[in-house]
């Protein structure tokens, strides 16, 4: 969940850059695509900050959360990742350089695909648990049909 941070941090670092550099007589957050980039992230954060606070009330009300931890474990390291290197992309080259926390969230979200578990383990969990709700989910009706 310190994710959901980082990603946040990353899209804040984005925006105050954009804000305060020019090209071409325009501030960059003037710019359509430096919006599209901002937008992105707002709406890729707000749906794994929302995913991580079910996972969180599953867990909290006793209940299973196996798969909602498996989708956040690839959505939101791709989400990560995806939030930073915008920030990257706007900071240019001051973004992979050491003056920025970027360079360093960068580093850790490649890498936060692979140790939480590959995120091809996950989706594999995710999928598996559908296939297995939905065939019972099958069951059931076709009992209650002839039942």
């Amino acid at each position: 969940m310190r994710w959901v941070g980082i990603a946040q941090r990353s899209l804040d670092l984005m925006i105050a850059y954009s804000l305060k550099r020019e090209t071409r007589g325009k501030r960059l957050a003037d710019h359509q695509t430096i919006q599209n980039f901002i937008a992105d992230s707002v709406a890729e954060i707000e749906a794994f900050r929302l995913m991580t606070l079910k996972a969180a009330w599953l867990m909290d009300n006793g209940q299973e959360a196996k798969k909602e931890i498996s989708i956040i474990k690839f959505f939101g390291a791709n989400v990560l990742h995806r939030a930073i290197d915008r920030a990257i992309q706007v900071h240019g080259a001051l973004g992979v350089s050491g003056d920025t926390p970027l360079e360093g969230f960068y580093r850790e979200a490649r890498t936060a695909r692979i140790y939480d578990g590959p995120d091809e383990v996950h989706r594999m969990v995710v999928a598996r648990s559908m296939i297995k709700e939905f065939e019972q989910n099958q069951k059931e009706q076709i009992n209650a049909r002839y039942l």
